[in-house]
Parts: structure tokens; C-alpha cells; sequence
């Protein structure tokens, strides 16, 4: 699906693989519909996972609002119809897959080596402790003195012992400067250096930095995962029955250690032609997957556990039992640092989901070109939880720790009827469709977090009895919800030249207000093939087809979470009440009304207009589609705030308006053709602007329309808009740089901000003005959402049995801030206590880089102490997969009577350009490039 323009196909690494999609840019605000899923004709509410992609046959994209009307109140986001395989009349068709594959980490922000680690350290220390201005002006190392001029650490304090002689080590170890310390009595001058570089924060660090042992904790943290996909299946037809079925098994292990998903899935497909008017037939598909692990942490905040930021002398071991350490930085719990492995032998995990989806269908041929189908797709899901959190991990509270189970199950189905008149009377055509469609959800959930479980936790989650009831918690969550649909449609054509459809929709839903559960729905589309008109005979030789359609529609929009958000809420108020009645005391749980009702809450509409042209030249050598689509959505469903006198802070609304425009384009072409070479190329290209045209129709007292700039949302620009401070590069070791940055109190490294508004700004004594940050210096600096997309794809076929595929695609236009180049990284005072940090440049007075700030960088004193973001360009070119391929001649597997045998080799996310270096530009973070084989037999 990648290759369609306007589709959205977002990247995940993780083992399960369950990326993001959206299609034509963000409608709401409020809400975040993705595309509608339809599953052999039928709508589909699991995830994508749940189908084997060995089983799709077709996968069909419906863009603008006509073409998607029939799907009526969740298209508005689009439509992706998916299409299993079926049988092919002829004989059965067995055929076996199986794909292996290596997964290893491509992206990533990679921490410091045991060298590295240690000049980090040794360089923060001397810009924390020891930088200043000297005797010439500058800024340097060694030049920070105290109010009486004595220089606080004397030139050399930090540096490494080792590269010094005998003689220079025993003068280094006493001269301390004013603030500096001494060596303690026979202490080594390693000692006395780490100790400068405060390693004796944390005691295992010291030892082992002087013992020389160091841990690899990035190979702790990741690994070479291997993934396994094994396929079966037998399908076939007959004039009157048609079957396929598959049976399929997935094992992925992520390139993140203890990242692990698997998953067993089945389809079975059949129909069946009963008589000359009467066909059914039945589609089951079924999955058991697991859904959640246990792996090691990546956490990006300082108070999250993250291995790589132990330092490389941290523990791995315990070297009394030869067991984990669980604090491998140092020994006792502050300071202590994170262990996955130490801490993995007290938790246990199993959590998925069981699936069965099914589709029942029935058509009847009736008389006057009349049709009757009736579909029905009922589908369960069970999810089980089981988590364990020993108490016996030491350190541990008990009254925190213990067992969580949870069960629930979803019932849902959806049906429709639908009566179809198609007739075609010469030139004229014409079909007329009805449809109804009702649909229910239910929903049952039961959770039981069993804490302080006596005598013991040693059976894990298998046993719950022991708990502290009074520490204990259990809970129940049930829903349940229906909606219903009336579609009515009218297509003609004359001479299969001009076409036009109109169809008329009514939805109904129940989580909407109870005044608006309705809402109508309409659409209109036309078409002409143009090149079967007279005047396009003469080209009739190279132009195949050429067709022009225009189309206008609105889809509504119901996904806003919580179907009970329309309706008033009582809860308990979170604590005892004690009231008196004749005399006698009554402890009570009290309520109140925790949500107020929204009985007008309404559909959210989206209306769009699209114009696309479609092209063929050649013999369908050449073909082009392009479309220019504009979209406005309207009555967006959002959270409204209320003033704090009501006592609620928000009520469920219809608010705001966005838009989004853009066009797109597809070609596919065939370079080359020969009975010995072909080489077809395809690419896509699209464009999309979004602007958020009205929010909560709040305006200031010159009648411009207020931003929420709490939530990033501004009038007359983007979903995702940048409106933050620019920066200027960093602070020089000049003399003007070092006298403007001291009017902001900062320093030579430091980061250099923007002053676009100087109305209020401070004024000194002898006139010079110094910059004050706010609001007010803020500008619109571009947006998160990549607004471009393409993708460019070339398949050559050599000697009709060898394939070659490469694919790229790109993202482009968008960016973000990040903080990263400030290098402050004491939070949580991680460096004083000796952690490890991701690779990094700095500014430092040897290498006064403009990108860079120097380490534990200031802001301006002014607005910006903290200091400020910087702004990247997150656009990237991704070379996402080269395939090799070789299907062996028949006149050798015939001899073995097998029919076909086909071999692949693929590298997927071979290598990405990009200009952000914090790890890869689509994800941020983690990216994982994969290795395939892959060997494919039919019988």
C-alpha cells in the first residue's frame, strides 16, 4: 500500500510491526479516524494483523467522498478494501511458504564507548568547574577563579594520569588549585582521578573503572532477532463450489532485547453456487496473537530505566553469587541504575488477544435484473492479561506488588441487506442499490490487581487467593453501543462514456446526543471517457483511454472514543462519607457528577470535492492518474472548556472547521519488453496543505479568531504547526559575541536566540538594549506533518525467471525542535553520578562549532534560562527494500511434480538520507533494518 499516493503508511520497529496510516492528511482536530477498513466486502474492526498478507488477493484504495459514500459513517478518512485470494477453477492448488529473516538495529542514538565515556566526563567537569574568562578577554578552560583571584582548579586537573610520567603524576596529584582535592593517604593517582571525575558517586563504577572491567551494555540492550513466517494453503473451484483455505504461524523477535511477538492464523473461504439463483457462502478467519512483552527499557527521560545510560564500568554481575547485580552502578539503590536482567527474574507476562472473524453471505438472482444479497460478519475477541510483579524483588513493597489479571471479550457484528436492479436498455445502463445495515457492539471487562499475596508470589499469576483484600482493587468496564444505516444509490451510463452516481445516506449512531443521533449523508460523481469521443479518433493508435471524473460527497465521522461521553456521569467521590439519620451514625461511598451530558453532540462532516483524470497510452504501457481533492471538515467533535465556576472543566462539542487540499499523481510505466527483458518503473507523488480554519469561534476585541496555543492548534495554519523561538547558532569565543551574550547573562557555547520583538525589551543606563524572550518573540518556523510524499519504484525481469525489485520513498517538508543540542544532561544529577550519555558533539573552545552548544548550555536570563529548542528538517529519502527473486524452470520441479518453485532474497530499509542524527528521521528513535530468505512451493 506504500505506493499510493496519499496514503500514509507510518513505520513501526517493534516485532509486531503495526504502523500508523492515514490517508489525505488530518481531518479533525478532535478526533483521529484512520481509514476504514473492508474485508471482502464487509466492514472489518480488528487490526490489520489479524489478516496473513499470504491471503490477500486485491487491495483496492477509495479516496474521494463518492466512491466511498457507500461506506457511509466511518469513511470519512477514507477506505482501504482488502480482498482475500480465492480458487481458480482447474486443478487444487497446495502451496508452502517460508520466510527467516535477521533484525538488526539500523538507527539509533548510540552511547559512548568506555573512551568516550570517560572524555565526556572529563570535558563536562572542566566547562562546569573550571570555565571562565582569562586574562585576554576569551573564554577557556582553567580560567574560573574566586572573588580573590585564585584560579579554582589548576591548569591539568582533569586530565588522565595515565599519559603522564611518574614525576608529573605526583605533581598533578597535589596541586588542587582553591576548590580542587588532594590524595588521600597511599592513594594511587587513578584513585585520586577518578575521584575527581566523582566516580566514587557510584562505588561499583569506581571499582570497576580501576579494575579495568567494562560491560557492553548496547549489546545487553539489543540483539540480532531472528523472524519466522510459515504458510499453507490448498484452494480450487468448480463450475459451482470455490474454496480457499490457509494456515499460517509467525514468530518476530525485534531488534530490542525481550521484544517478542507471535501469532497463529487461519482462513478458511468458501463459495458455493446452490442452484441457478441462490449462491452462499462463508469466510472464517481466526488469529491467537500475543500483545505485549517484556522488553528492556528505553526510556528517554532520566527518571525512566535505561541500560545504555549505565556507565560502561557499570555491573553486570554480582561478584559474591555470580548472579545479576541489581544495581549495577552502585550496589545500594541510590545511584543505582537499571539491570533488566536482575529485575526480569521477578516479573512474568502473558497477554494477547483470540480472534474469529467470520463473514456469511447469501445472494438470490431474481427476476427483471433484481439481486438480493444479505451479508452478515459477526466477530468475537477475547483478551487475557496476566501479569506478575514478585514482591520478593528486593526493595520492594509488597502492598505495591503482586498480580494482575484481566479478561474481557468483544462481541460484535454488522449485516446488511442489500437489493440490487441492474438493466441495461441499448446505449443506457443503469443500477440502482439499497441498502440497509445495522450493526451492535458489546464489550464485558474484568480486571483483579491482587497485591501483599501471603504466604508467597512463588506461583506467579496462577494464584490470587493470598491478597490483601484491603490493598487490593478490582474492577468491571461494559459497553455497549449500536448503530444503523439507509443507502440509497443510482448509477447511469450511456454508451459506458458518461457516467454519473448519486447516492444518499442516513446514519444513525448511539453514542451521539440524544437529540442528534442522525445524520444524512450525500454524494454525487460523474465521469467521461473523453477518447471514445469522434474528435479522439485520430489518436486512437497511441492513446488507449483517456477518462475525467469529477465527484462531490460528505461522509461523517462517529470514532470519538468513549460512547458514553454524550451521557451525565456519576462517580465515587474517592473517599467515606458519615452521615446521621435518627440517632445513628452510616458510613457511605458518596457520588457526584463527574461529566456533564451533551444531548446536541452531532456528526462530524466532512465534505469534499476531488477532480481526477486518468490516462493510457501505448497499448496501457504508459498510464497516469491524477486528482486534486479539497476537503473541509465541519462540527468537529471536540472537548469545549467551560469556565471553573460550573464545576466541570470540559463538555463534548461541535466545534471548529479544517481543511485539507492537495493533489496527487501515479505513473506506471513499461520501459522495456522483450521475451528476455522487461523493466516497468512506477511513482507516486502527492501533496498535501492542511489549515485549521476555525476553532472555538472565540475572538479578541479586534474580531480575530483566538488560537489554543495549550494544544499547538493556531488559526489559518497546520495541524502539527511549529510557532516557537528561532534560534542563531551558538555564542562565539569573540569579543562582540562574548559582550552581547553577557547582556543575557550567557557565555561563549551558550545558544543565540532571536529577538523578533523588541517593544519590550530592557533598556540600560548607557542605552543599550537587552533582549527579553517571550510569546511575543515566537514565529511560525513550519510543521511536524510531512505535507509531501513519494515513492519511485523500478522491477526488472531477466530471462522471465529472475526479478529484481527496488523500491524508495520519502517524506518530505516537514520538521521539529529538539533539545538535544544544548548537551544539558545533568537532570536527575546523571552525570555527577557518574551515568553515560548518547554520543554527542559540543561545543567546546578547541572546537567552537556553530550546531552545537557547549555542554550544560544557559539560556538567555532574560525568558530562557532553560534554554531553547533547535530546529531540524525531518524530510528524508528512504531506499525501503531491494528484493531478488528466482523462480526455478518447470522442466526441473515438474521432474519432482512440483509445479512452481520460487526463492527470494530482500533487505528491507537498506539506508535512509536524512539530515536529523538523533536516531532515524521517520520514527525519531529506533529503526531496524531486516535481512529476508524466502522460499515459496506450489503443488
Amino acid at each position: 500500500m506504500r505506493g499510493t499516493p496519499g496514503l500514509q503508511i507510518g513505520y513501526d520497529a517493534s516485532a509486531k510491526s503495526s504502523p500508523s496510516i492515514q490517508l489525505r492528511g488530518q481531518n479533525s482536530l478532535g478526533t483521529n479516524a484512520s481509514p476504514m477498513i473492508v474485508l471482502d466486502g464487509m466492514p472489518f474492526y480488528g487490526e490489520l494483523s489479524e489478516i496473513n498478507p499470504d491471503d490477500i488477493g486485491q487491495i483496492d484504495v477509495l479516496k474521494d467522498a463518492s466512491s466511498a459514500a457507500i461506506y457511509g459513517a466511518q469513511a470519512a478518512a477514507g477506505v482501504i478494501i482488502i480482498t482475500t485470494k480465492k480458487g481458480k477453477i482447474g486443478k487444487p492448488v497446495i502451496n508452502v511458504s517460508a520466510n527467516l529473516a535477521v533484525n538488526k538495529k539500523s538507527a539509533y542514538r548510540d552511547y559512548f564507548d568506555a573512551a568516550g565515556y570517560l572524555k565526556y566526563h572529563q570535558d563536562y567537569r572542566k566547562m562546569v568547574n573550571t570555565y571562565g574568562q582569562g586574562e585576554d578577554g576569551l573564554y577557556g578552560y582553567y580560567q574560573a577563579k574566586d572573588e580573590n583571584g585564585n584560579l579554582l582548579y589548576p591548569q591539568g586537573y582533569y586530565d588522565d594520569p595515565r599519559l603522564m610520567s611518574d614525576a608529573d603524576q605526583q605533581a598533578w596529584m597535589m596541586n588542587t588549585g582553591v576548590s580542587g582535592i588532594g590524595p588521600t593517604t597511599g592513594e594511587s593517582a587513578l584513585s585520586l582521578f577518578a575521584r575527581r571525575l566523582e566516580f566514587n558517586n557510584s562505588p561499583l563504577v569506581l571499582q570497576n573503572f580501576l579494575n579495568g572491567q567494562v560491560t557492553d551494555w548496547n549489546d545487553a540492550t539489543f540483539r540480532t532477532g531472528l523472524n519466522q513466517d510459515y504458510n499453507a494453503s490448498i484452494s480450487g473451484a468448480t463450475e459451482r463450489v470455490n474454496y480457499y483455505m490457509s494456515l499460517g504461524y509467525m514468530k518476530n523477535e525485534g531488534a530490542v532485547r525481550g521484544n517478542d511477538y507471535d501469532a497463529y492464523r487461519a482462513n478458511m473461504k468458501v463459495n458455493a453456487k446452490i442452484t441457478d439463483w441462490l449462491e452462499i457462502g462463508a469466510n472464517v478467519n481466526f488469529q491467537d496473537r500475543s500483545d505485549g512483552d517484556m522488553q528492556v527499557s528505553l526510556g528517554s527521560n532520566y527518571w525512566d530505566n535505561n541500560m545504555l545510560r549505565n556507565s560502561p564500568y557499570a555491573s553486570m554481575y554480582d561478584e559474591e553469587t555470580g548472579g545479576y547485580e541489581q544495581y549495577p552502578m552502585s550496589g545500594l539503590p541510590t545511584n543505582g541504575g537499571y539491570n533488566y536482567y536482575f529485575d526480569r527474574q521477578y516479573y512474568d507476562l502473558e497477554k494477547g488477544y483470540t480472534v474469529l472473524n467470520t463473514i456469511f453471505n447469501a445472494k438470490v438472482t431474481l427476476p427483471f435484473g433484481i439481486t438480493y444479497q444479505f451479508n452478515i460478519a459477526p466477530r468475537y475477541q477475547w483478551f487475557y492479561n496476566r501479569y506478575w510483579m514478585s514482591a520478593d524483588l528486593p526493595n520492594a513493597s509488597a502492598p505495591s506488588r503482586g498480580v494482575d489479571r484481566e479478561w474481557s471479550k468483544n462481541f460484535d457484528w454488522n449485516l446488511n441487506n442489500t437489493l440490487t436492479w441492474d438493466k441495461t436498455f441499448g446505449d443506457h445502463h443503469v443500477t440502482l442499490t439499497l441498502v440497509q445495515e445495522a450493526e451492535e457492539h458489546r464489550y464485558w471487562q474484568d480486571r483483579i490487581e491482587a497485591r501483599n499475596i501471603t504466604p508467597s508470589d512463588a506461583l506467579g499469576f496462577h494464584y490470587t487467593s493470598g491478597a490483601n483484600k484491603t490493598q487490593s482493587n478490582f474492577s468491571t468496564n461494559d459497553t455497549h453501543y449500536t448503530a444503523a444505516s439507509y443507502l440509497g444509490r443510482l448509477f447511469y451510463s450511456y454508451k459506458d462514456r458518461y457516467m454519473i452516481t448519486g447516492s444518499f445516506r442516513r446514519d444513525g449512531y448511539a453514542g451521539f446526543g440524544a437529540n442528534n443521533p442522525c445524520g444524512n449523508f450525500g454524494s454525487v460523481g460523474a465521469s467521461w471517457i473523453f477518447t471514445e469521443e469522434k474528435f479522439m479518433e485520430d489518436t486512437k493508435e497511441w492513446w488507449d483511454m483517456g477518462k475525467l471524473r469529477l465527484s462531490w460527497g460528505t461522509n461523517g465521522n462517529r470514532e470519538f472514543g468513549d460512547v458514553y461521553s454524550t451521557l451525565a456521569n456519576l462517580a465515587l467521590a474517592g473517599g467515606e462519607m458519615v452521615y446521621y439519620q435518627n440517632g445513628n451514625s452510616n458510613v457511605v461511598n458518596p457520588l457526584y457528577m463527574s461529566r456533564l451530558a451533551a444531548p446536541n453532540l452531532e456528526w462530524e462532516k466532512t465534505k469534499a470535492w476531488n477532480v481526477g483524470l486518468d490516462l493510457s497510452f501505448f497499448g496501457g504501457r504508459l498510464t497516469a492518474n491524477m486528482d486534486y481533492y479539497f476537503k473541509k471538515t465541519t462540527d468537529m467533535i471536540m472537548s469545549q472548556r467551560l469556565p471553573s465556576f460550573s464545576g466541570f472543566g470540559s463538555i463534548m462539542a461541535n466545534l471548529g472547521e479544517v481543511q485539507n487540499q492537495g493533489f496527487e499523481i501515479a505513473v506506471n510505466s513499461t520501459n522495456i519488453e522483450n521475451d528476455k527483458f522487461v523493466w516497468n518503473t512506477s511513482v507516486g507523488f502527492s501533496i498535501n496543505k492542511n489549515k485549521i480554519n476555525h476553532l472555538y469561534y472565540d475572538y479578541d476585541e479586534n474580531g480575530n479568531e483566538l488560537s489554543d496555543t495549550s494544544n499547538g492548534w493556531y488559526i489559518g495554519q497546520p495541524i502539527g504547526t511549529i510557532w516557537y523561538y528561532e534560534t542563531d547558532g551558538v555564542w562565539q569565543n569573540t569579543p562582540e559575541d562574548i559582550a552581547a551574550a553577557a547582556l543575557v547573562g550567557q557565555k561563549p557555547g551558550d545558544p543565540k536566540v532571536i529577538n523578533h520583538y523588541t517593544e519590550d525589551d530592557q533598556i540600560a543606563e548607557d542605552g543599550t538594549r537587552i533582549p527579553v524572550y517571550n510569546d511575543n518573540d515566537k514565529v511560525y518556523l513550519g510543521t511536524t506533518a510531512p505535507p509531501i510524499y513519494w515513492n519511485f519504484r523500478n522491477d526488472f525481469t531477466l530471462w522471465k525467471d529472475l526479478t529484481l525489485s527496488i523500491s524508495f520513498y520519502s517524506y518530505m517538508g516537514h520538521k521539529s525542535t529538539s533539545g538535544n543540542w544544548l548537551n544539558i544532561d545533568n537532570g536527575g544529577s546523571q552525570v555527577t553520578n557518574g551515568f553515560n550519555m548518547p554520543e554527542k558533539e559540543y561545543w567546546t573552545p578547541e572546537n567552537p562549532t556553530n550546531d552545537y552548544c557547549r555542554l550544560n548550555a544557559a539560556g538567555p536570563n532574560t525568558g530562557l534560562a532553560s534554554g531553547v529548542d533547535k530546529l531540524y528538517n525531518r524530510s528524508f529519502v528512504r531506499l525501503d527494500d531491494i528484493t531478488i527473486g528466482y523462480t526455478i524452470p518447470k522442466k526441473w520441479t515438474r521432474k519432482f511434480m512440483v509445479d512452481r518453485i520460487r526463492v527470494t532474497a530482500s533487505c528491507k530499509n537498506v539506508c535512509t538520507i536524512s539530515g536529523w542524527e538523533y536516531g532515524d528521521p521517520e520514527t525519531g528513535g529506533l529503526a531496524t533494518r531486516t535481512f529476508n530468505f524466502g522460499i515459496n512451493v506450489t503443488l
